[in-house]
């Protein structure tokens, strides 16, 4: 699978901030994780330069280089990044690096900042282009929770993606008791593959807390013949389904007439019906557990969506197997 397929450890959306940079004199730190792509806006301009839609440091006069620290939304194992320089022509970093570690707690500034934190190298120095988006895959197997972002020697970097395999505190969970969301992806749910992603991506369905609007849903285009659109779950772990919940938040004129959910334990298994194609209605939460089957364990999900349009969320609670 590329990459770029897997979830943004980093994004804002899930929790990630720039904590801490060197400088950022002409457009601040915490623009590097902002969800939406970036923009250029002829003409503006701010008392300190020209307005960036990015991170975007002064010219160096000494030694040395740019760099920012960066909590991961969603702690996990880094597959690859994609350091965007949109916009960024004649100011952007000549090279880059990344360096990363891992905390058991939530670390201070002055600790992350420390000479005692043991920052394992995760991409070398590269080269960058400007007005591009530059990606880099990194292989390393570890759990990172923090990430260090170095620019030589300075300038302005748009956007910076961490792609890769969310992966939680299983402890932490366990002890929590009770039912955990299986398909969640701050507990390392994956959506792997869908029908149709015209209008808002897969990996909305699975994100946290309820949308912000109809763009922060999974919404296929309309369908002109027959069929239907699905998308394919991979759980966090396999588990017992307990209870689903299915959110048209947003969707008034383009949400589906029905959907239906099946479950299977294992790659190439079969399907099994959990629950059965039922009704939906518009900008309503929708929540199931007597209508449930019992399937057994399950580790993969197809979410199907009859004939096509919008669901801002799902949510599958469950036991975990083990």
């Amino acid at each position: 699978m590329d990459f770029t397929e897997l979830i943004d450890l980093a994004s804002e959306r899930l929790g990630g901030a720039v904590v801490v940079a060197n400088d950022d004199f002409f457009a601040p730190k915490e623009n590097l994780l902002k969800p939406s792509a970036p923009v250029f806006i002829e003409g503006k301009y701010t008392d300190r330069g020209k307005w960036m839609d990015g991170w975007e440091t002064r010219r160096r006069r000494t030694p040395g280089f740019d760099w920012c620290i960066i909590r991961l939304g969603l702690p996990g194992i880094v597959h690859g990044v994609v350091v965007d320089t949109s916009y960024f022509r004649g100011n952007y970093p000549e090279h880059c690096s990344l360096d990363g570690a891992t905390f058991t707690r939530i670390p201070t500034e002055a600790e992350l900042t420390s000479d005692a934190v043991s920052w394992v190298p995760l991409l070398p120095q590269m080269s960058l282009n400007g007005d591009s988006q530059n990606p880099f895959p990194i292989n390393y197997e570890e759990r990172i929770t923090h990430l260090r972002f170095r620019i030589f020697p300075d300038g302005g970097v748009a956007r910076l993606r961490v792609y890769g395999e969310v992966i939680p505190d299983w402890e932490q969970l366990k002890h929590a008791g009770g039912q955990i969301d299986l398909a969640a992806a701050e507990n390392g749910a994956l959506v792997l593959s869908c029908s149709d992603m015209f209008f808002g991506h897969r990996h909305n369905l699975i994100m946290p807390g309820r949308a912000a609007d109809m763009s922060d849903g999974w919404e296929t285009k309309r369908r002109r013949g027959p069929g239907h659109d699905w998308v394919i779950i991979k759980l966090a772990r396999r588990g017992h389904i307990r209870r689903v919940e299915v959110d048209t938040a947003h969707f008034k004129g383009n949400f589906p007439e029905s959907c239906s959910l099946e479950a299977c334990n294992g790659e190439g298994a079969p399907w099994s019906t959990v629950l059965p194609r039922t009704k939906l209605q518009a900008h309503t939460r929708h929540f199931f557990d007597q209508e449930l089957l019992d399937t057994g364990v399950a580790s993969h999900l197809r979410f199907s969506i009859f004939p096509d349009g919008g669901v801002s969320r799902l949510r599958v609670y469950g036991t975990l197997t083990d």
